[in-house]
């Protein structure tokens, strides 16, 4: 299913996707694979619902008002939320000051959904469009929900993240993003 931009009632009922038939692509999507090793992290527990984080990842709507890490902004060109859809999202420095990975001041991000488990888990196959050859390679990031007192914790883990990225930046842009969504849903 391919969601049209603007459709108001995508995430009115279980995201608009059915809850439990999710799971796992019956055929993986076949991404090239990525020579580097680095695995980056960061957590966090956000006043919501299992539920509520799956659809602010799957609602395109939502997923750009919080995506985009502290000083850019996030503009989506398509979206496809099943297993072996994705998304090409821009993300853009504000300013025009920052070190962009496609274009002096931009990253385009293709990602490809390997797993979408409802209320659970994501993965997503993830590359930068044209960049050289520190981002090359295609990157895993694995969004987990648990459930927690007081709400769910959400972990983000970045598998395979190409060397032209520092573990400190990207850090720092996880707890970013996920302070984004936590100041959405809270």
């Amino acid at each position: 299913m391919t969601v049209p931009f603007g459709e108001a009632a995508f995430c009115a009922l279980n995201c608009g996707l059915p809850l439990r038939t999710l799971a796992r692509a019956a055929t993986p999507v076949t991404v090239p694979q990525s020579m580097n090793s680095q695995s980056h992290s960061a957590s966090r527990i956000i006043i919501a619902t299992p539920r509520a984080i799956f659809c602010a990842i799957v609602d395109p709507e939502v997923l750009v008002k919080w995506r985009a890490p502290v000083g850019m902004e996030a503009v989506l060109l398509s979206f496809d939320p099943r297993l072996g859809g994705g998304y090409k999202m821009v993300l853009r420095y504000k300013d025009g000051t920052g070190q962009g990975k496609t274009t002096a001041d931009s990253d385009v991000v293709l990602a490809h959904f390997e797993a979408l488990e409802a209320e659970e888990r994501i993965v997503e196959a993830i590359t930068f469009e044209n960049a050289g050859p520190a981002f090359g390679g295609t990157m895993r990031l694995t969004t987990t929900m648990k459930p927690v007192t007081g709400g769910t914790r959400v972990t983000l883990l970045a598998e395979e993240v190409p060397a032209g990225i520092s573990e400190a930046d990207h850090v720092a842009g996880m707890e970013a993003v996920l302070k984004n969504l936590a100041n959405l849903l809270e």
